[in-house]
């Protein structure tokens, strides 16, 4: 066989992966957290999104079992590592003698931060995403080492701060200093990928609600992050599941915090417009 014919055969395999099968989600239930805070999870697509008219959290495309898991902090796996960001948060590090807690006091603080990032940083002429905003602040304000970009340490502390967040809805910017970047972030979201010449929009925006293996399609949108995923046991980050879904297209993939990566964060977030902040989730 040669290698085009090959290639093709893989392509056609991923296809006729995607199968229309029922579904055991429950895409009508309500997630309120706690009993108390309700969440967005079905809203009208923003503006600039031309093929979809509903946005929906992937929390609607989860099991009822995994659905329930989110409901409950108790419940949530993703809550032992918010623990323990919350002790690094009152932790003194660095030469300038300091804990998060110096600044911002306690981490109720940080309302509103998640919903907004990626957001332009006028002082460093450009777009950060919330990971590159927390090592700033360790080296700059803390004199403190950079955590590295999807360490545990590091996705926990996102995981604190988002969760201070949840119930509100995304609204990332994506227009005046930032237009330029997520431009960038919208033709990769778009582009083929690998030996299986896939796209993010491929399964998220053409195949969502199918099955591909045992896995049900969502829309792929990133406002549960950071995600506790059952399959890994563990918190992950935006950029370690960018990283994942290029190399499932068996395409070499970009580096976690890379111009590229922020490009399609921000891209990304914005087609989650409208959708309320959910980390720490559970997804599969």
């Amino acid at each position: 066989m040669t290698r085009a014919n090959k290639t093709k055969g893989l392509v056609a395999a991923a296809i006729a992966a995607l199968v229309a099968l029922p579904v055991v989600a429950d895409e009508n239930a309500k997630l309120i957290v706690n009993d108390e805070i309700e969440m967005i999870t079905e809203a009208p697509a923003p503006d600039h999104m031309e093929n979809m008219t509903i946005i929906r959290s992937g929390w609607t495309f989860r099991t009822k079992e995994t659905q329930a898991l989110q409901m409950d902090d108790f419940e949530n796996p993703g809550m032992p590592a918010v623990d323990a960001a919350m002790d690094a948060w009152n932790t003194v590090e660095g030469t300038a003698g300091k804990a998060c807690a110096t600044c911002h006091e306690g981490p109720e603080s940080m309302k509103g931060v998640r919903a907004v990032y990626p957001k332009w940083n006028e002082a460093a002429g450009e777009v950060r995403t919330l990971t590159m905003q927390i090592n700033d602040c360790r080296t700059t304000n803390m004199g403190a080492e950079e955590w590295k970009y999807i360490a545990p340490e590091m996705v926990a502390m996102e995981a604190l701060i988002s969760m201070q967040s949840r119930g509100m809805p995304v609204n990332v910017a994506i227009d005046g200093p930032v237009q330029a970047t997520w431009e960038q972030g919208k033709e990769l979201y778009y582009t083929r990928f690998g030996q299986l010449e896939l796209s993010c929009a491929n399964c998220h925006e053409d195949n969502y609600d199918n099955l591909i293996r045992a896995d049900h399609l969502s829309q792929g949108h990133i406002n549960g992050f950071p995600v506790y995923r059952l399959k890994n046991t563990r918190l992950n980050a935006v950029h370690d599941r960018f990283r994942g879904c290029i190399r499932d297209t068996r395409g070499e993939t970009f580096s976690v915090g890379s111009p590229e990566f922020v490009a399609l964060e921000l891209y990304v977030a914005s087609r989650g417009n409208g959708l309320s902040v959910e980390g720490p989730s559970v997804r599969n």
